[in-house]
């Protein structure tokens, strides 16, 4: 089932049209923030905004800021709640 899904979304990512690109990115953003519904999830957010970095640049750079500050974030675990508690000390 993974692999099927993998091989449908790399399919639609490098379909020669972008107007099918960008028509499906918009939805999948649009279905993501309608998260908290039934059919519809967080999980489109990302995935939309893969879609749409393929065609926009801003997009794909957006996607890599966002990519850095989360790799930082797992790097450093616990650093928000010991860092703020030791400066609020001194």
């Amino acid at each position: 089932m993974k692999s099927y899904v993998t091989g449908k979304f790399h399919d639609l990512k490098t379909h020669p049209r972008k107007s099918v690109r960008v028509s499906a990115g918009i939805l999948l953003v649009i279905g993501g923030i309608f998260g908290a519904l039934p059919v519809f999830g967080f999980w489109m957010l990302p995935l939309g905004a893969v879609l749409l970095s393929v065609d926009f640049p801003w997009v794909k750079r957006s996607n890599a800021r966002i990519r850095r500050w989360w790799n930082r974030l797992k790097t450093t675990p616990g650093s928000d709640s010991a860092g703020s508690g030791s400066s609020q000390q001194e």
